[in-house]
């Protein structure tokens, strides 16, 4: 059985350690705006009335968010170093 993006979003909340203040912190950073209410809904079991699938797009959005978020934000790459004739 595969994860949904549901359980990929679960598990890296869990292995992070991360709030879902951080969670929202972390969309912002690609300019993603959700709700505490909008988030909660993606944790919740499947068979909740209030369960909310993960969209791939969402997902995308929270891994390049985690990425500047660990990393910083990438400065523009240095110029292509010319080769000696």
């Amino acid at each position: 059985m595969a994860l949904s993006n549901n359980d990929i979003l679960k598990k890296l909340r869990v292995a992070l350690k991360l709030r879902d203040d951080d969670i929202i912190e972390i969309l912002q950073l690609v300019d993603y705006k959700i709700s505490k209410s909008e988030l909660g809904a993606f944790f919740r079991n499947n068979d909740h009335p209030k369960y909310k699938e993960l969209q791939d797009q969402i997902l995308r959005n929270f891994l390049n968010g985690l990425v500047i978020y660990k990393r910083g934000v990438m400065d523009k790459r240095p110029p292509k170093m010319e080769k000696p004739e």
